[in-house]
């Protein structure tokens, strides 16, 4: 548990730095987001992918203001909310019931920092 809290840590000191346009639009977080995000969140981030509705509660929209807040007043909330999953495997419960198979991934700090950057660009550029 302390491994967690020490990568929570930097992820949240490393998500201070404002995100330069390019860094959003990395290659590896896109793919991550895409993989691993996308069946809930959709492509356009507003909770609209195919299984968004049968979750409990439904996926949220984060591109609303209540979430921008959250996500200024708390960097590296995305990424802290993935490391928290309580199954370890990151996929919740919604894809297991939905008949669903994400494949675990062996996620590097870098893995998690570049989702992050692309997920703030992401919501950033969303109006």
């Amino acid at each position: 548990m302390e491994m967690k809290t020490v990568l929570i840590a930097l992820l949240a000191a490393s998500s201070l730095t404002p995100i330069p346009v390019s860094l959003a639009e990395n290659a590896n977080g896109k793919t991550l987001y895409v993989q691993r995000c996308a069946v809930c969140h959709g492509a356009d981030i507003k909770g609209t992918g195919p299984l968004a509705h049968k979750s409990n509660p439904p996926t949220p929209d984060l591109t609303t203001a209540a979430f921008k807040k959250r996500l200024n007043d708390y960097p590296g909330v995305i990424v802290s909310s993935v490391i928290l999953r309580p199954n370890g495997n990151l996929i919740p419960k919604t894809l297991q019931e939905n008949g669903v198979k994400i494949a675990p991934h062996a996620w590097s700090v870098k893995d998690f920092r570049d989702l992050n950057e692309y997920m703030v660009g992401l919501i950033a550029s969303k109006r």
